[in-house]
């Protein structure tokens, strides 16, 4: 039997989130000030996709308004080209091979998020924050208990499927809440979703808090509220009007979140992280879906490449009063960057034991430049190119076959569409970039072996 909206906004649902919020809460009295963080994540949307990235057809009011209070950032990097690899690194800073999640997770899938891992929610959650994961997890094959679930790495209360929304966007029913099945669900969603992240905020009692909203939308099978859809009118192929709706849909639901902070007073205080996992869908994997119609803009590749197009995604930053230079930033940052970046900014030591690959950006926000201890490096063994490794350092980006053999060489800033090849003009740079990236990849590979290799 479904649940419809009104049962599921029961008072029964928020006293269970008030429940299992994190029992170290009491602490956050020794840290007063400390900022409240929410990191929106969403699942296949392309680097062309939002109307404050150029798209001229998709309606995105409330993100572009976000960019206009906040940081637009032109240079934002998922981890990963494919979405488990690119959560993965987002929560624990650390390139995902590290973690032998190289790709993503089938349902049933042995593979999963190991529990030695040290996520952003458990540092966080130690320190004493609140923490809530709503959305979509992916960083294990299961939900049921015999693998970590979002309550193992940190987070106080979770809402949250395996991988996709099932049967689409639609009704779901796949969302496990605090270990136990939701159920059928009735609406859509990235509306679900943030029904769950806000009343997690009525849980907080003035306690800081991290809070993460991972969509599923704009990932294929897809469904959209025919609102949103009659909303891109204007583009006469229905297919796409499904997608761009869904996009749309999306961005209602982020401006309702964050509607929510303002009238809980939680405006100034709370830095918003917009961004997501990967660049736009390449394959089509849903037979009988709705498709993805997905866009790089003027990147090459998509999903699934690790040229510009697979990597390279939307990203906005906001919080008030504390981010010195609004507009755009071309200063390049990373998903892995968000561990490293959250933790300095709530004054929480970052681990020590264990390669961090995030850098620290939140100097950014003061108009300063980041300092990045290793490389930008981003691996993907079943790449739909021959380049299977690549790295960034300053404006010049390096692609190289799994050897290390075949190189391209591209400088982003004069060339954002990776078009000129300065592999052969450039051999002095070429080999210092690969020596470097020769030294990165040795090192990351030796550490995955030494954990039993990548999973096949």
């Amino acid at each position: 039997m479904k649940m419809t909206r009104k049962e599921f906004l029961t008072t029964a649902a928020i006293a269970a989130i008030g429940a299992t919020s994190n029992a170290c809460a009491g602490l956050s009295a020794t840290r007063p000030g400390r900022p409240n963080f929410v990191i929106v994540l969403c699942d296949d949307l392309g680097y062309g996709d939002l109307s404050c990235y150029g798209n001229p057809i998709i309606d995105t009011p409330r993100l572009d308004r976000l960019a206009s209070e906040g940081l637009r950032l032109t240079d934002c990097y998922a981890a990963a080209p494919v979405c488990s690899p690119s959560r993965a690194g987002m929560l624990t800073g650390r390139n995902p091979y590290r973690c032998n999640i190289p790709d993503w997770i089938p349902p049933g899938s042995p593979i999963h998020l190991q529990r030695n891992e040290i996520t952003v929610a458990g540092l966080l959650r130690d320190a004493g924050y609140r923490s809530c994961h709503s959305g979509k997890w992916h960083c294990s094959g299961t939900m049921d208990g015999s693998q970590p679930t979002p309550g193992d790495h940190g987070f106080g209360h979770w809402f949250s499927t395996q991988n996709n929304a099932h049967p689409s966007h639609r009704n779901p029913d796949n969302f496990v809440r605090n270990g136990v099945p939701a159920g059928p669900l009735e609406g859509y969603s990235s509306t679900l979703i943030v029904d769950e992240a806000i009343r997690f905020l009525d849980t907080t009692r003035g306690d800081p808090f991290l809070l993460f909203v991972w969509f599923h939308s704009p990932h294929e099978p897809i469904a959209t509220a025919p609102e949103f859809q009659d909303r891109c009118a204007r583009e006469p192929d229905a297919a796409k009007r499904i997608y761009y709706g869904n996009v749309t849909q999306m961005d209602f639901e982020v401006g309702r979140l964050m509607d929510a902070l303002d009238a809980r007073g939680l405006r100034e205080n709370t830095f918003v992280m917009f961004t997501s996992d990967n660049g736009p869908e390449t394959l089509n994997r849903y037979k009988g879906a709705e498709l993805s119609h997905g866009s790089p803009g003027p990147l090459r590749g998509m999903k699934l490449h690790l040229h510009e197009g697979g990597i390279r995604v939307p990203g906005i930053l906001r919080w008030p009063g504390h981010i010195g230079a609004k507009g755009t930033s071309g200063e390049p940052l990373n998903g892995a960057d968000v561990l490293p970046t959250l933790c300095a900014m709530a004054g929480v030591d970052v681990p020590d034991d264990r390669p961090i690959d995030g850098a620290d950006f939140s100097p950014l926000l003061r108009g300063q430049a980041v300092r990045r201890g290793r490389p930008l490096y981003w691996r993907y063994d079943r790449a739909l190119s021959a380049a299977k490794i690549a790295m960034r350092q300053g404006d010049w980006k390096i692609l190289a076959d799994g050897s290390l053999g075949a190189v391209e060489l591209y400088n982003l800033r004069e060339d954002l569409g990776e078009n000129r090849n300065l592999a052969d003009a450039e051999p002095k740079r070429v080999a210092q970039m690969t020596d470097a990236l020769r030294s990165i990849h040795q090192e990351i590979t030796r550490e995955s072996e030494a954990l039993g290799g990548v999973p096949s």
